[in-house]
């Protein structure tokens, strides 16, 4: 039999009507035939709710004990999804990360996954049940509940296909598939039929919602192709897959906007060989992800360092860089948290010259100020301010031709 993996998130299981219709769509799905697993994120806000909660009762809750309070989430959603499955004839059975044998590093609340042992989930498919398994969750060697970060499930889902081997991979999420843009901002922005692994994954680590990086990473190294499609009507998603030749004729295939990034600046350090090899171990030993990096030219023997972190780790990151200032001469730490990351990508970047151009003249003749360049061979990020970022992404769809006019 065919063997689909199907994942739904947080608005798609957000209430107890929308469990019952999921329930439906993976019968459906299974009454075509196929062997079914499914993987589930908790409801709409709860997850938001429980940090609050932590916050509340804690200023600075641990990541163990985080990691055990968020995991109760999805534990909800799939013993629901479970019981409205068995409301309608379905044979299912609920898995916890560990029960489905996800094994993770032990890095709490940004656990990566190792390995996982699908021999239980194997079993109960061939025994004819649907298999519903808690995304965003897993376990470490020391028996320790883990979880895999916001949007955890899309990389559950993904580990999941290539695990059991699945014919088919859907992610289901509350929009119709990858926009050139997030039509939200740009009301002209265009679903896309397909997108390469490379363009998703620049676009997911650039501020997309729509998938997360990791995952998409790891699909890519799999080879899991898979579909983003909406769990609200039966329209045709967006296919994620390798690339193709003729991807490279679109120039640019999207605009994305980050407003979730602080910029940290780390100024009149000494200006020698070390000094950066310091600031960013500290970093990584703090597992604090480090995204667009900016050092200037010295001069009197002294240098600054500039470079964008998640803004939640913003203060970690100056808590772990205090105990190293000395080591590299002095120096100060100071954070920017009102900037935005605007992103263009496309593979045709590699094939065709002028997309910098094109973007810095039109920032420049709308008067936006330009902080930070990087670039990637398929991708060009600044960071401008965050009061015009939205602005800005509505332009830039615009002068590359992206609009849906």
């Amino acid at each position: 039999m065919p063997r689909i993996v199907q994942k739904y998130g947080g608005t798609s299981v957000g209430d107890v009507e929308r469990i019952k219709k999921v329930a439906e769509r993976i019968k459906a799905t299974r009454d075509e035939g196929n062997e079914v697993v499914v993987v589930v994120s908790a409801r709409s806000g709860v997850t938001n709710e429980l940090i609050a909660r932590a916050k509340a009762v804690c200023d600075q809750p641990s990541e163990r004990e985080l990691d055990m309070l968020l995991a109760t989430g999805e534990q909800e959603t799939i013993a629901l999804t479970a019981m409205a499955l068995h409301g309608i004839g379905v044979a299912a059975v609920s898995y916890t990360g560990a029960q489905a044998g996800i094994l993770t590093d032990k890095a709490h609340t940004k656990a990566k996954i190792t390995t996982i042992n699908a021999q239980p989930i194997d079993r109960d498919l061939k025994a004819g049940k649907v298999v519903i398994v808690a995304g965003f969750q897993g376990i470490n060697n020391d028996g320790q509940i883990t979880t895999l970060g916001r949007g955890g499930s899309d990389l559950t889902a993904i580990a999941l296909a290539a695990a059991v081997k699945a014919d088919k991979c859907e992610i289901y999420t509350d929009v119709d598939g990858v926009y050139t843009a997030d039509p939200r901002v740009v009301k002209t922005a265009r679903k896309l039929e397909e997108i390469s692994y490379d363009e998703m994954l620049e676009l997911a680590s650039s501020g997309s919602k729509v998938m997360q990086s990791r995952s998409v990473e790891f699909a890519s190294k799999y080879g899991v192709v898979f579909e983003v499609r909406s769990s609200f009507n039966h329209n045709p998603g967006t296919i994620v897959k390798a690339e193709v030749a003729y991807m490279e004729k679109v120039v640019v295939r999207g605009v994305a906007v980050d407003k979730d990034q602080a910029k940290v600046i780390v100024s009149n350090i000494l200006d020698k060989p070390g000094s950066a090899a310091k600031v960013f171990r500290a970093l990584a030993d703090a597992n604090i992800i480090v995204d667009m990096i900016v050092q200037n030219v010295g001069r009197h023997g002294i240098a600054n360092l500039t470079f964008t972190v998640p803004q939640t780790d913003s203060q970690k990151a100056v808590k772990a860089l205090e105990p190293v200032l000395d080591e590299i001469g002095g120096g100060q730490v100071a954070v920017h948290e009102h900037i935005a990351k605007l992103s263009v990508v496309g593979v045709g970047m590699k094939t065709h010259s002028g997309v910098a151009a094109t973007l810095f003249q039109c920032l420049a003749a709308a008067g936006i100020n330009i902080d930070l360049i990087t670039t990637s061979e398929i991708k060009i990020s600044v960071v401008i301010s965050l009061d015009r970022a939205d602005e800005a992404a509505r332009l830039v769809h615009a002068e590359f031709g992206l609009d849906n006019t």
